[in-house]
């Protein structure tokens, strides 16, 4: 028998579909201390435009983990917070808050993914540590 007459349904598929849609019709905002709610979900920063990084609140919130953004990047040469916004989304169940990350980066396939710029890397700045990319680009402020 040919394999024509055989039907899986292909679950992520249709997550990352419904999910990439809802998100995209999700309002964009100015990147603020206050921008989200402090629940489970996932986000994305924009630079001019541009979807530059995704990432996920499980461990912590929505609105903590873009006030951390906010924070660094007020803190950087080469940038200005007023050039970045966002979008999110509030889901609940830590499985499709990680699918959802998933999906946004093999999606978008962002600049700044892995640049170094969402790390909370332990040793960091410590002597013998290389410095990320995006350190090098946005170098702190002195």
């Amino acid at each position: 028998m040919c394999d024509r007459h055989e039907f899986v349904f292909e679950f992520d598929k249709a997550y990352n579909q419904q999910l990439i849609e809802k998100f995209e019709a999700s309002p964009e905002h100015p990147v603020t201390p206050d921008v989200a709610p402090r629940v489970k979900g996932v986000y994305a920063l924009y630079y001019r435009g541009a979807l530059v990084y995704a990432g996920k609140a499980l461990d912590t919130t929505l609105g903590r983990r873009l006030k951390e953004h906010h924070s660094k990047i007020a803190g950087r040469q080469n940038i200005s917070v007023s050039h970045v916004s966002c979008r999110f989304l509030t889901i609940e169940g830590d499985w499709f808050v990680r699918a959802a990350e998933d999906a946004l980066i093999q999606h978008y396939q962002p600049a700044w993914q892995s640049s170094g710029f969402g790390s909370h890397i332990p040793g960091r700045g410590r002597p013998g540590i290389r410095s990320s990319r995006w350190d090098a680009e946005f170098p702190p402020r002195d």
